[in-house]
């Protein structure tokens, strides 16, 4: 029997697998970041290769409860390939001025140019999770807000932009160590925000909007991402982000103009000679 792809196993199939698992892939930290080291020379190659057809973009959407890891996979993750050819937008409260836009609006201005790979830290869901949760809107205006995602990201599919959905999904408990590790150290208060309790008392309603939006906004797959675990999650999205760019299979293009001519005006009519 052919061995399942990263994107098999994680594929969202209508429940959530176990935040803690190892449902593919190394068993180790010592494992997965030899791995990733691999993956990432890889993914570099592949980079170049379509930085230089400019033709088609990847757009990856990390989305996740805090501390899920959504910088930390950009910095270990991105971070292997050339960051000429990346393009990392992050997306928190809306502004006054975005919220008098279409909520797509600050989205569609962030998109990645051809050749390059997009990072969306939170996404265009973050406008239909949190009203969802806060009874900012109704129950209607949630579906619209689903439509209008599929529609989008079909949009961008015949554009020539494939988007990878990975939802870093970490337990409770997980967070809670997380969030006390932010206030014990000194170097990591900056990232503490006390309103982050005021969402951790919503967990089950965050779940629930979450399964919700995954199940609702299917038509592009959504990967679910174990991320108890750092050196997991970042091997998984690695993984992920990997098997999409080798299906993709981008091709270095051919020249445009007759190579032979420039290399003997080189080397017999060369000006500064």
């Amino acid at each position: 029997m052919a061995k399942k792809s990263v994107r098999e196993v994680l594929r969202f199939q209508g429940e959530l697998i176990d935040p803690g698992a190892r449902p593919v892939g190394p068993k180790s930290k010592k494992e997965a970041a030899a791995d990733l080291e691999d993956t990432g020379a890889e993914l570099d190659d592949l980079q170049d290769a379509l930085y230089a057809e400019q033709s088609r973009a990847v757009l990856l959407v990390l989305q996740g409860l805090d501390t899920s890891g959504k910088g930390g996979t950009i910095r270990h993750v991105v971070g292997l390939v050339n960051p000429q050819g990346v393009r990392i937008a992050s997306f928190k409260k809306p502004t006054a001025t975005e919220r008098r836009h279409h909520f797509l609006w600050r989205v569609r201005k962030v998109l990645p140019p051809m050749g390059n790979i997009g990072v969306f830290d939170r996404s265009h869901y973050e406008d239909v999770l949190v009203p969802k949760v806060l009874g900012l809107i109704t129950a209607a205006e949630t579906r619209a807000r689903y439509r209008e995602i599929n529609a989008f990201e079909q949009e961008l599919a015949g554009q020539g932009v494939t988007v990878v959905k990975c939802f870093l999904h970490i337990s409770p408990e997980v967070q809670k160590e997380r969030l006390l590790a932010r206030l014990d150290d000194t170097e990591k208060l900056w990232k503490y925000n006390p309103s982050d309790l005021e969402t951790r008392a919503q967990w089950s309603k965050y779940q629930a909007a979450y399964m919700a939006a995954l199940k609702a906004c299917s038509v592009t797959p959504w990967y679910v991402v174990p991320a108890n675990r750092k050196w997991y999650r970042n091997w998984a999205v690695g993984r992920l982000l990997l098997e999409t760019m080798r299906d993709l299979d981008p091709k270095f293009p051919p020249a445009d103009f007759d190579r032979d001519a420039q290399k003997d005006a080189l080397l017999n009519r060369d000006p500064l000679r």
